[in-house]
């Protein structure tokens, strides 16, 4: 049922309300931050960025509902983690350009692909699989073969503001083509089947899985045409960065960016702001159930094809929306380099020190 006006107006002027409060507590219990300082405001302003993006997400959004009961959920959850990451992942079939649509952002010429992609889902997941028309934006140079960059965004992204996000005009005149595939249930897929990421944890698993899936094919595209391939993942495209990387041979160098692990326990753990009616939903994406879904996409069980020295992890010593530890918990399992941004999640995007690191990081695994 969903919640009335008369309820959801309060919830909403509580949850915005304590945005100031919460980020303000989250900051002050750590040593580096001096509120007065100029360096203080910057992580006080990202960290109530991340709060507010939260609370926005979560309650201006239809109230949570579980999408079926949890017990529903358990013969998917016990086929799944009892598949290995290499069994639960069928290869790609061949990505085959069915439509092209070409603009000019920037000075760039920048080429949206549509193909039609069949991820082949497990049977406990036959409810989401089946084809549905994927999408790749390409920024190129035809002619030479050149590096590439498979940019996998982030939630409530997916469309050309991305271009902006992943600096898409200084790492072409760096030398590199880029791609940025779209995510099911973002950008021009947004009203499109299947929804995700969202309330239903079988939905969440299937929706990961079929990125996955789509972003391999776009790897194993341009390979051919590349001196080098690298794939990055920003938050919920950071499992599906891990995932490719480890599943495909071509991939040269991985980076991610504030990343999650889990997603179905990390939408829970956000699901506070909506009071008693979040509480049993939050309890089921929490439970034993919901993690064995998600296992054949957890980003801790990956060993990507590319050495450690070709690995990048960008974490945020503030990030709201996936917090550290996931990060300290894949550098433990990955090695490679640890890079941490003294904000939060989202200003990682704008901080002149990552953009720095990655440009380097990039350079270093075309050489």
């Amino acid at each position: 049922m969903t919640m009335g006006s008369a309820q959801r107006v309060p919830q909403i002027i509580r949850g915005l309300g304590g945005v100031l409060p919460r980020s303000v507590q989250a900051l002050s219990v750590s040593p580096d931050w001096a509120p007065a300082s100029p360096r203080g405001m910057r992580q006080l302003g990202e960290v109530l960025l991340d709060e507010l993006t939260l609370t926005g997400m979560t309650l201006f959004a239809p109230a949570p509902v579980l999408a079926r009961p949890m017990p529903e959920c358990a013969s998917a959850a016990e086929e799944l983690s009892g598949l290995s990451i290499e069994a639960a992942h069928t290869a790609p079939n061949p990505l085959q350009v069915t439509a092209v649509r070409r603009r000019r952002l920037a000075g760039l010429t920048v080429e949206q692909l549509s193909f039609r992609h069949d991820p082949q889902l497990p049977p406990s997941l036959a409810e989401f699989a089946g084809p549905a028309t994927a999408a790749v934006q390409v920024c190129r140079q035809h002619g030479a073969r050149r590096p590439w960059l498979v940019w996998v965004h982030g939630a409530g992204q997916g469309s050309w503001p991305d271009l902006l996000v992943a600096r898409v005009a200084r790492l072409h005149r760096l030398g590199f083509n880029i791609a940025l595939p779209v995510q099911p249930g973002h950008g021009v897929r947004r009203r499109a089947w299947p929804p995700y990421p969202g309330h239903d944890p079988l939905a969440n698993v299937a929706g990961m899985m079929r990125a996955i899936s789509e972003v391999r094919a776009v790897v194993r595209w341009v390979a051919p045409q590349a001196t080098a391939v690298t794939v990055a993942g920003v938050s919920l495209g950071s499992p599906v960065a891990a995932l490719v990387s480890h599943l495909e041979t071509d991939v040269d160098a991985v980076a991610v960016y504030t990343p999650i692990a889990g997603l179905n326990s990390m939408i829970a753990h956000h699901l506070w702001r909506w009071g008693p009616a979040g509480v049993s939903v939050s309890d089921a994406l929490h439970s034993e159930i919901a993690a064995a879904l998600m296992s054949v996409v957890d980003l801790l069980q990956t060993d990507p094809t590319p050495p450690a020295g070709r690995r990048l992890i960008v974490a945020a010593r503030h990030d709201r929306m996936a917090y550290p530890e996931p990060a300290v918990a894949l550098h433990h399992r990955w090695g490679g380099q640890l890079f941490w941004h003294d904000g939060g999640h989202a200003g990682h995007l704008f901080s002149r020190r990552v953009q720095l690191q990655t440009e380097r990081f990039l350079q270093e695994a075309v050489r």
